[in-house]
């Protein structure tokens, strides 16, 4: 990384700062939010508008009813909706319950999905292995133990995987197991399991599958009825009820010992039946554990209800030392279904918050439907249009015994396959065959259209080939309605529908519906469009390996085309968990042009650049593909691999950046946006781009555009002229710091801060040059951005420190110069390590850039070092604003009194000067030259002066602060004097004549004339008006002799006495005089 670029990257980092988803569906003769409605039905309220639907629905059915009329069903916790619903129903004289639906929305795929979770496990390989839990057991009246196994099949004896004992009974609760030798076949393939409760052996019934994956067992026993069982993988294995011999059952003695692995014929010891294979995740409750907990569990998910009172986390055993400890892998089967039958109905309003209280989904219930003010009235409009004056496309549509009513009515349950399947072949008729044009309006009762036949039941007595027939309408229909021609026509029902992705919206929605009968005797069905390619693929990942392949799905056939695949590695996954048929539904659209001029659309910020580039805008450069895959019916989420071809710039002034994003319909109120998560680029060409996603959906490729700033060319000059300046500038510091310590410049708290700054900025120079070395090295290059980022914020706490310095001199602190300079110190050094501590421990994962030894622009790490620059910049330019206005105001004093009758204009020119002269003189310690960089994206020529006036400052200091500092030159000067004092003093005069180093008198008033000296005046040079009005003294400061003189001029005492303070004020820095 160049300085110039690094520089540039620092200023740029500090200034830095759906389409609808239109469902629905049909069931009887009920209309639309806007057809026929009682008034005392409809609420209008400030900016939404409630319709309450006084017909019970199941749960799904009132969510697909409200989508299919552009609205969505009233929301828990929303108080609007909330707010509105008491209205509605107060005003309609009606009563709960009616439906509401859930804050959360649902994801993409939440039905099924295995996860894989990673735990610590024990290996019970010899017949002494064994570990106990350090936990105290209580009485228990009820008792679960559940945990993983894999059993070992080379084993064959009865095996014990676990045994509790109590002082009073040994054989207390035990789960025994053993192998099952099947005479019929060769080798055996499971375990039959036991449970040994308070004594009482029960049959070897429940069956755990003997084969190489971890497999889910649980057991469970409560004493008030005797019932236990065995639960395997979330199945029911065995159970039964004990006989209950006494009115009071008797619970499981507490204070007893558990031991993992091994049956305990004496209280702790005496182990003889020992388990052999692997354990993990064992827990015990104090309860009898139901079904659902146990799927829960099953699941890998935690039962947040119940505290267990030994915990596999906490780890709390003492293990044998012929155990060993492994690492178990376990491929979870995901949430179950059980949990997501259950929805919430509003019930009634009390205390001013609305009551709740869940039921089944497939109850029916009431419903209320809200929308928008705007788009209900835009629909309304739209409607009233049709009715009074049909389109050229619903005139043709009437003429074919088509009304208005068939086409946008919303029928309920049972609606006809051979209505819905009519109504798109007259549709497409009227499109293709007859050319009729597409008004906004017949874009809108389309969708409803597609939206109607999208939900289809897949159960109804239909062939695939009736199946056929019907996708292909649906997608000539979807395409002609995307196509480039209509393009233009969305602005004019945006307030309904934000896009096209509500088209791509339904036929994903049809190929999830009919994929049943699509696939129905075949393993591929392929269907296209001009613009549309449709493919449902089926594996039996159980047949054969090559089932496993990597599944590819390509838009064209020809030329560069676009491709979607699922990675072998994935698909061997898949089958390795068991599961075996995928079903992958594949869709291509070429000429979708979705919201692709609409920001609003755009979730995520434009990349950050190096300030060359300016972010101009973001659009839709490629077609959409996308992928869907069901493992054994069920929506699972996965890997997918893509390729797009995109189109590339032919302006050297344009920069394009491709960048891998998804549709994600939840992520917008009004139907969803583009989203880059879990996405990422892993190649680019020319005018295409591979991408990674780490789940399945709707994907394309959009383009972030960059107007140029400065060429290539442009840029190699700049790193070249930036490494030159970087490289003058540190010899200049270097140097700055020799002439300090060598020349013997008195010490003094300006001096000192003048040297801690020269040596925080002459380390981050040396490391800003060396950071293109160490971008090779990872180490190297993490080691060389913590310490940039340390001395670089040190440098900039010392331009602070200077600030500070020249405002105790400006005003007047009372404080000591020994406790000032232990406030800088610890603000100049210690406030920096501090920072980079902090940073790098709340953030070591984001700290440093990818591909600069630099902090990382993309996250909030650069604030750590942004912020404290801004503050510093800030802080200073209110101390150099104060200087100035000191000065220009002693200036102007003096100018009245010295010259109070000369030429204004040349007044002007001195208070000019005046406040010219410490602007110049501070700027370079003070870091106020970073202020340009906020104007460098602007222009190249702002850029190399920005460059300039930073990487330069070292020369700049070393010009003002060493050749023309009169300290150092003073310093100089008396070197000098004093070698050719020696050498004088050595070649004519004997040593006792030389003056002492250190005078004992040490005043000014032994440099006055003498009598003596008089005389030899008089009689010699006459004494003139010059010699009388100077004034020599002897500076007793250094070490050597020497005389500074000053001029002395006639003034009132009063004004000499004010002239005098301002001018110890105003001169801690060199050639501020004033």
């Amino acid at each position: 990384m160049s300085p110039g670029l690094f520089g540039v990257i620092l200023v740029n980092a500090m200034i830095v700062g759906i389409c609808e988803p239109t469902q629905s569906w049909s069931d009887r003769e009920d209309r639309g939010l806007l057809q026929d409605s009682p008034e005392s039905n409809i609420l209008l309220h400030e900016d939404a508008v409630y319709q309450f639907v006084n017909t019970s629905f199941s749960f799904e059915q009132a969510l697909r009813y409200c989508s299919g009329q552009f609205s969505t069903l009233t929301t828990k916790g929303v108080k609007q909706d909330e707010t509105g619903v008491q209205q509605l129903l107060s005003k309609s004289n009606l009563t709960g319950p009616i439906w509401f639906d859930k804050r959360q929305k649902p994801t993409a795929h939440p039905a099924f999905s295995r996860q894989t979770s990673v735990l610590p496990g024990l290996s019970f390989q010899s017949k002494d292995g064994f570990a106990r839990l350090n936990t105290s057991f209580p009485s228990l009246s009820a008792v679960s133990v559940c945990m993983r196994l894999q059993w070992d099949p080379r084993h064959k004896n009865i095996s014990t995987v676990f045994s509790y004992a109590a002082p009073v009974f040994i054989n207390e609760f035990q789960l025994r197991g053993q192998i099952d030798e099947s005479k019929e076949k060769k080798s055996p393939n499971k375990v039959r399991l036991a449970l040994l409760i308070k004594g009482q052996h029960n049959p070897y019934k429940a069956e755990l599958p003997l084969d190489k994956d971890w497999h889910h067992i649980c057991t469970t026993w409560r004493a008030i009825d005797g019932f236990w069982a065995i639960y395997v993988d979330g199945k029911e294995g065995d159970s039964a009820k004990e006989k209950i011999r006494t009115a009071s059952p008797k619970d499981i003695d507490g204070e007893g010992i558990f031991i993992v692995g091994q049956d305990q014929d004496t209280f702790g010891g005496t182990f003889t039946e020992p388990f052999v294979g692997n354990l993990t995740d064992l827990n015990v409750w104090d309860v009898a554990l139901e079904l659902k907990q146990v799927q829960v569990l099953n699941a890998c998910l935690p039962l947040t209800n119940l505290r267990a009172i030994f915990r596999w986390q906490d780890w709390n055993l003492t293990v044998n030392s012929s155990v060993k400890n492994v690492s178990a892998t376990l491929n979870c089967p995901g949430p179950t279904q059980i949990n997501k039958e259950e929805c919430e109905v509003f019930t009634d309003w009390s205390d001013d918050h609305a009551q709740y209280r869940i039921v089944p989904c497939t109850q029916t219930h009431p419903f209320i439907c809200t929308i928008n003010k705007e788009r209900y009235l835009k629909m309304k409009e739209l409607r009233e249009s049709m009715s009074s004056n049909p389109s050229p496309f619903m005139q043709h549509l009437m003429r074919l015994g088509m009304t208005t009513e068939d086409i946008l009515s919303d029928t309920v349950d049972g609606q006809s396959w051979n209505s819905v399947s009519r109504l798109l072949n007259l549709s497409e008729q009227a499109v293709l065959k007859e050319q009729k044009k597409l008004e906004g309006r017949d874009m809108i009762s389309l969708i409803h259209v597609l939206s109607r036949a999208a939900d289809l039941s897949s159960t109804a007595n239909r062939s695939r080939r009736d199946a056929e027939k019907l996708s292909q309408s649906f997608i000539t229909l979807a395409d002609s309605l995307i196509s480039q021609d209509n393009a233009s026509k969305w602005d004019s029902i945006k307030e309904v529908v934000k896009g096209p992705m509500a088209v791509i919206h339904t036929v994903d929605r049809m190929m999830s519906n009919l994929k049943s009968l699509l696939m129905e005797d075949t393993d591929s069905v392929q269907l296209h469009s001009q613009h549309i390619k449709l493919q449902v693929q089926q594996k039996n990942l159980s047949e054969r390996s090559e089932s496993s392949d990597a599944s590819v799905f390509c838009g064209s056939d020809m030329g560069n085309r676009d491709c979607i695949s699922v990675p072998a590695e994935n698909m061997k996954e898949l089958q390795n968990r068991g599961f075996k048929k995928v079903t992958l539904l594949n869709t291509w659209y070429s000429t979708v042009k979705c919201l692709s001029e609409r920001e609003e659309n755009i979730t995520f910020a434009p990349i950050v650049t190096d300030g060359h580039l300016r972010y101009r805008g973001t659009v839709l450069g490629s077609s959409i593909i996308s992928s869907t895959v069901l493992g054994d019916g069920q929506p699972i989420s996965m890997t997918i691999h893509f390729t797009l071809q995109h189109s590339v710039s032919q302006n050297s002034s344009v920069k394009i950046t491709p960048t891998c994003a998804f549709w994600d319909f939840d992520l917008m109120p009004d139907g969803g946006g583009w989203s880059t998560k879990g996405c990422a680029v892993i190649s680019t060409q020319d005018n295409s781009t591979s991408c990674y996603c780490n789940h399945t959906t709707n994907f394309a490729m959009l383009l972030l555009i960059y107007e140029v700033h400065w060429s290539t060319q442009d840029e190699m000059s700049l790193q070249i002229f930036s490494l030159i300046s970087s490289g003058v500038s540190l010899c200049g510091l270097i140097l700055t710091l020799i002439l300090f310590v060598a020349v013997g410049v008195p010490k003094s708290d300006r001096i000192t801060v003048h040297k801690n700054l020269i040596v925080a900025l002459a380390v981050a120079q040396l490391l800003l040059i060396s950071s293109d070395w160490a971008a090779g090295n990872q180490e190297a290059c993490w080691l060389v951005t913590a310490l940039l980022h340390l001395f670089y914020l040190s440098s900039f706490c010392w331009m602070l420190v200077e600030g500070l310095l020249l405002w105790s001199k400006v005003v007047s602190v009372n404080i000591s110069e020994e406790r000032r300079m232990k406030l800088y110190y610890v603000l100049g050094w210690g406030l920096p390590v501090a920072i980079v501590a902090i940073t790098l421990a709340a953030s070591l994962n984001q700290y440093k850039s990818e591909k600069y030894c630099w902090l990382n622009i993309q996250s909030h790490v650069i604030w750590a070092f942004a912020g404290p620059v801004i503050f510093v910049l800030a802080v200073n330019f209110v101390v150099l604003c104060r200087v100035v206005m000191v000065t220009v105001a002693s200036a102007r004093r003096r100018a009245k009194m010295l010259t109070p009758s000369s030429d204004s204009k040349l007044q002007t020119l001195d208070l000019t000067w005046a406040a010219t002269r410490p602007v110049l003189i501070l700027l370079p310690v003070l870091g106020l030259t970073w202020l340009c960089g906020v104007l460098q994206h602007l222009s190249v020529v702002l850029v190399y002066l920005f460059i300039t006036l930073n990487a330069f400052q070292g020369l700049y200091i070393f010009l003002v602060y060493a050749v023309y500092n009169s300290e150092v030159r003073s310093a100089i000067r008396r070197i000098q004097e004093k070698r050719k004092a020696l050498s004088f003093t050595n070649c004519s005069q004997p040593a006792s004549f030389l003056p002492s180093q250190k005078s004992a008198s040490g005043s000014w008033v032994h440099s006055l004339p003498t009598q003596s000296s008089r005389e030899s005046s008089e009689s010699g040079t006459p004494i003139t008006s010059s010699t009388v009005n100077s004034l020599v003294f002897k500076n007793e400061r250094f070490k050597d002799e020497s005389t500074v003189s000053f001029t002395l001029k006639q003034a009132n005492e009063s004004q000499t006495v004010k002239e005098k303070t301002t001018l110890h004020r105003l001169k801690p820095y060199p050639g501020m005089k004033t």
